[in-house]
Order: structure tokens, then C-alpha cells, then sequence
């Protein structure tokens, strides 16, 4: 169990440590190119949606390599991703791309040169890593390519909602490589041994039913309403408690990080955990007294 959630789950620090999950007054937020509300970022765009303006949504913007994800596109995806968790009105986070590619792969022409000293001295692809630790709910709405790269970024996810075009691939062994930013580790956990083997070893690509019948994707849409319907549940995620979604995503994310005996510890200490909280209080108060709940993220 990582040292943070053991922090948490001290009984005599638990309600301090509930409120400590509530992300920090907001900094600027960065907003798409043109946006007066902040600096333009190069490869995103970025804007709150929704009815209550709760929804953080970025859109992969380098077309012309149909979303490759380069350098600078991930370290403006990490800075996006921490503004997103920063401020308090949002409650969901939707990740998409165009219609034609969700990120077709990483930018092969920038890593063709590199050698294995840079790539170990500087950690190379590490900021992927920034993605997995963002506490409020993300879903990836695919359309397209979500080849290498692409397939891993959707995978960073929380949930993922595919076009009926979609097709999901890590073709890295054509390039004499593997996957590097979890290939072979969270396409395993999602489609089992047989399927990730042979999408690893092949190449080959899967369609978005394939994917959805193998428990890659959640749901598929005709590609012109895939967004709306990924907003939609984001908007359904944030109207719960940001608080409560954080331990929710924190106990599910265990089942694939730990044992069945540790993820049940887990799961108990974090449901006993949400007792130290108004918003527990008030979701059953309000089921009780057939009302709406008025959750405070407290």
C-alpha cells in the first residue's frame, strides 16, 4: 500500500486526511488558443464544458501528425492535467483527439536518434507517468488511431469511450521496440495474457468492438456523438462528491495493484474513511429524506 494511503487510513488522522484530498485554491486556468482566460498551450485545447462548467476537457491539437505525442505535447498534457486537478469546479476530466486519431502513436522522427544512456540519464517517457497520478475521474473519448502511444495514453485513463471507427493497436514491434509507457503491463490487466501477447508480438489492431468485447472500452458511439455521450458521463461523475470519487478511484485502481486480500483492506479502510466525512452524511441524509444530495466535497 502506498505510504500516502497508509497516511489516510490512520484513524486518528482521518478526517484531517479526507479534507487533505480536496484539491488547493486554483491557479490561472489555461485556456485553449485565443482563450483570454490564460496562455495558449501549442498541441492542446483546453476549456471547462458542461452545464455546471465541471468537465475539463482536452483536446489533443496536432493534426498534422495526426496527434503524435511528442515531448512538448505531453508536458503541455501534465500541465493541462494539474490545472484540471487544481481547480475545485471541475469534478471530471475528458481526454479526446479528432475524429481521425485519438494520438496515432509517440513521435517517432523525435525518438529515432536516441540512445539507451539518454534514454536511461533522463528518464525518457516518465512524464507519461503524470497521467496515473491525478485523483479526479478521467475518460478518454477515442476516436480513430489510439496506436502505441495512443493505446497507452487511452489506458492511462480511468474509463474509455470508443468512436465505432476506433481501432487500438501496439504495433512498436514493427519498429523493433516494445511498448514503453505501459503496453505490456496495463493492456495485460485489461484484455488478459492471450490477446495483449498477440497484439504485442503482431502488431496487429484491434477494432473498437474487439476491444469493447475483450473489457478494454467501456461503451461505443457513432463517431459524431462520442463526445457529447463522454461529457455527458463526466458530468454524471462530477455531480457526486469530488472527495468520495477521489477513494473510489483510489480503491478500484488497487484491484490491479496489489493482492485480492490487500485491495479488500484497502476497499474497507477507505469505505470506513468516508464516514469521516460531511459528504457521507449528507448522501444518506438525503436518501433517507428522498431529497437531492448537496455534496460540499468536505
Amino acid at each position: 500500500m502506498a505510504a500516502s494511503l497508509r497516511a489516510l487510513l490512520r484513524p486518528a488522522a482521518a478526517a484531517a486526511r479526507c479534507r487533505a484530498l480536496l484539491p488547493p485554491p486554483p491557479r490561472p486556468f489555461l485556456g485553449a488558443r485565443g482563450c483570454s482566460a490564460g496562455a495558449a498551450f501549442e498541441y492542446l485545447a483546453v476549456q471547462k464544458t458542461g452545464a455546471r462548467q465541471s468537465v475539463g476537457l482536452i483536446q489533443l491539437n496536432r493534426p498534422q501528425a495526426l496527434n503524435a505525442l511528442c515531448e512538448g505535447l505531453m508536458e503541455e498534457l501534465a500541465q493541462a492535467l494539474q490545472t484540471l486537478q487544481n481547480d475545485p469546479q471541475v469534478g471530471a476530466i475528458v481526454i479526446t483527439g479528432s475524429q481521425k486519431a485519438f494520438a496515432a502513436g509517440a513521435d517517432i522522427k523525435e525518438m529515432q536518434n536516441k540512445t539507451f544512456q539518454e534514454c536511461y540519464s533522463s528518464s525518457f517517457l516518465a512524464g507519461w507517468d503524470k497521467l496515473s497520478t491525478i485523483r479526479k475521474p478521467i475518460i478518454a473519448a477515442v476516436n480513430g488511431y489510439a496506436l502505441g502511444g495512443g493505446c497507452e495514453l487511452a489506458m492511462m485513463c480511468d474509463i474509455i469511450y470508443a468512436g465505432e471507427k476506433a481501432q487500438f493497436g501496439q504495433p512498436e514491434i514493427l519498429l523493433g521496440t516494445i511498448p514503453g509507457a505501459g503496453g505490456t503491463q496495463r493492456l495485460t490487466r485489461a484484455v488478459g495474457k492471450s490477446l495483449a501477447m498477440e497484439m504485442v508480438l503482431t502488431g496487429d489492431r484491434i477494432s473498437a468492438q474487439e476491444a469493447k468485447e475483450a473489457g478494454l472500452v467501456s461503451k461505443i458511439f457513432p463517431v459524431e456523438k462520442l463526445l457529447d455521450a463522454a461529457i455527458a458521463c463526466a458530468e454524471k461523475i462530477a455531480s457526486n462528491s469530488k472527495l468520495v470519487a477521489a477513494m473510489a478511484k483510489e480503491s478500484v485502481n488497487s484491484a490491479f495493484e496489489t493482492t485480492l486480500e490487500e485491495g479488500m483492506r484497502t476497499e474497507k479502510r477507505l469505505f470506513y474513511a468516508t464516514f469521516a466525512t460531511s459528504d457521507r452524511k449528507e448522501g444518506m441524509s438525503a436518501f433517507v429524506e428522498k431529497r437531492k444530495a448537496n455534496f460540499t466535497d468536505s
